[in-house]
């Protein structure tokens, strides 16, 4: 786990504000939530590489710029659903021991999502809410489509994947996170997601494309995508999300989550013109110039979170 500030605030408001967000960019206490922020990374992801280059690129200190509290912490980088929220869950009662704080706020990104909901659906009690960020609600087809290459095949590349997420977690100091890929593949599967759904429904919408419910056991849970693949002809990133994304035909998709997947509670925009990466300011915050910046889209949310008391 990585803290990366403190911050004193005391905040009140109505869950309705969720539909304002706030357009100024820069002044004291804007991104100041109630309770501390932490960060979720997805499936390969890590906190920081060598305390070189950070997943969720200079989304924290966006972040912290006006009062936000942020932890970044680190789950295996591939592995099931339930075994990354356990591994999320004990650094979440870490986190609200040292913060002084009674809750947190959930930010996932991709199979973050489906952590963060795993710890809000075993213990609510100590999560104000939960964002998810291009998470796959109902399951990715890419992952489908990877499930579906024979147990043959599956075996060589999930032996070489497990290495590579190995050497992520120790170049990142993940203290040997367990790495199982086949598991975290199945976790992601449409078949997988829909069993996770049945046993933590909170905030999933009742059809595919459909509105979940924002107030679930105390908890709000929000989210927003993107449904671009190819948006800056400088990301070396492009091209591998627009081949990946061809597993959803017609659908619109960010190149590994289609539209309607990313839809959890309440939906703050799931068509931003962001591909999967984009949506943590990777690589380099090379992103879509026509579209709002991916660190703003983090700083107007803390604000909607900060006037909705949390």
């Amino acid at each position: 786990m990585q803290k990366s500030s403190l911050f004193k605030v005391l905040s009140s408001g109505l869950i309705g504000l969720f539909c304002l967000a706030g357009l100024s960019n820069a002044h004291a206490g804007y991104t100041e939530t109630r309770y501390p922020i932490v960060l979720v990374h997805g499936l390969s992801g890590f906190d920081s590489l060598a305390g070189v280059y950070d997943y969720w690129y200079r989304i924290p200190q966006a972040l912290e710029r006006d009062g936000a509290e942020v932890y970044v912490v680190q789950v295996s980088a591939a592995n099931s659903t339930e075994l990354r929220g356990e591994q999320l869950l004990a650094q979440v009662e870490e986190i609200i021991a040292v913060s002084g704080k009674a809750k947190v706020n959930l930010f996932g990104h991709s199979h973050g999502a489906l952590t963060a909901r795993y710890v809000a659906g075993v213990r609510p009690d100590l999560v104000a809410s939960v964002t998810s960020i291009g998470g796959p609600n109902q399951g990715s087809k890419v992952a489908d489509a990877l499930d579906g290459t024979g147990s043959f095949t599956q075996s060589v590349l999930t032996s070489i994947a497990d290495g590579f997420f190995g050497l992520i977690d120790l170049i990142s100091g993940g203290g040997g996170n367990p790495q199982d890929s086949m598991a975290a593949l199945q976790s992601l599967t449409t078949e997988g997601v829909a069993d996770f759904n049945r046993r933590f429904p909170a905030g999933v919408p009742g059809s595919y494309c459909g509105t979940g419910q924002t107030w679930v056991n105390g908890v709000a849970y929000t989210s927003w995508g993107g449904v671009r693949r190819f948006t800056n002809i400088l990301d070396i990133s492009d091209p591998l999300l627009g081949a990946t994304g061809l597993a959803f035909g017609f659908e619109a998709n960010d190149g590994l989550v289609s539209r309607c997947s990313s839809r959890l509670g309440f939906v703050v925009n799931d068509s931003y013109r962001l591909n999967h990466l984009d949506l943590i300011n990777q690589i380099f915050g090379l992103s879509n110039i026509w579209e709002t910046r991916p660190t703003t889209i983090y700083r107007r949310h803390a604000n909607r979170l900060k006037n909705a008391g949390l």
